[in-house]
């Protein structure tokens, strides 16, 4: 986000906060979200009948998975290999795990970002087998690092000065500010805020310069649905429609991983 110009709200994907309800799976138990960590609860053959059925709360006990806290001292650029290995264990807090219950069954549990569905219980036994390399988003934020560096972008891990934004671009300082807390969600997340933040450092570039306030790219700007109302957010709610726009055309844009790259190169 550019500063007084981005504003990107921690809300790029953000782990649910509040418990609750979200279905029941036939045969095999309930699907339950609590501190935004999911339970699917999987009973015995022998005990089929009691799966439509909500658990007792003693077999589904809030469960908080830690997530990993960046080491990189605050206000520093972030060593790329560090960096990754940070992501790395973070995805792994993101990996669904089974855990075995007293009764001989067991249950699923796994973090879930608000607004993603509830997983089905073929996708956790395929996760769980498979977990996802992210390589693609791996090569993206060694990609957006580079480039950033070699036209006179910091990045830093430090909290921006707009309250309540997960990064932010300020092109007087030519600094874009992540968020240290936006490692704990993973490498999927922080490409996806690295790449945004790219695409304001473009904007600010094609303006006469890194230094000059942003300016749109004329990129396509249809939300995607997941981002729908991002803009409706306090953060965005009451900010110039000039402002608004740029950050329209930034997540618009944001999950096209190797855009960023593109752009900063061919205006900066």
């Amino acid at each position: 986000m550019a500063r007084r110009h981005c504003q990107r709200c921690a809300d790029g994907g953000p782990s649910s906060e509040k418990g609750a309800v979200v279905g029941v799976l036939p045969l095999f138990g309930a699907l339950l979200l609590g501190a935004g960590v999911a339970l699917l609860v999987v009973l015995p053959r022998g005990n089929q009948p009691l799966a439509s059925r909500t658990p007792q709360p003693a077999a589904i006990r809030p469960v908080r998975a830690p997530g990993p806290q960046p080491r990189s001292p605050l206000g520093s650029s972030p060593d790329p290999q560090l960096l990754l290995s940070q992501l790395a264990e973070a995805d792994r807090q993101w990996t669904p795990r089974a855990e075995p219950l007293a009764n001989g069954g067991y249950r699923y549990v796994y973090k879930r970002r608000a607004g993603e569905p509830p997983l089905k219980l073929e996708t956790i036994r395929a996760l769980i087998a498979n977990p996802p390399s992210f390589e693609r988003e791996r090569q993206a934020i060694g990609q957006l690092l580079q480039a950033l560096q070699q036209v006179g972008v910091q990045v830093n891990l430090s909290a921006p000065q707009k309250s309540g934004a997960a990064a932010e671009w300020d092109p007087r300082a030519r600094t874009v500010r992540i968020q240290p807390t936006v490692v704990s969600k993973g490498t999927l997340e922080f490409a996806r805020v690295l790449n945004h933040e790219a695409i304001h450092v473009a904007q600010s570039c094609s303006n006469q310069g890194l230094g000059s306030d942003p300016l749109l790219l004329g990129l396509p700007s249809q939300l995607p649905g997941h981002l729908s109302t991002v803009l409706d957010e306090p953060i965005y709610r009451t900010a110039p429609e000039r402002v608004r726009q740029l950050e329209r055309e930034a997540f618009a844009n944001q999950d096209r991983l190797t855009l960023g790259v593109q752009l900063v190169q061919a205006h900066c």
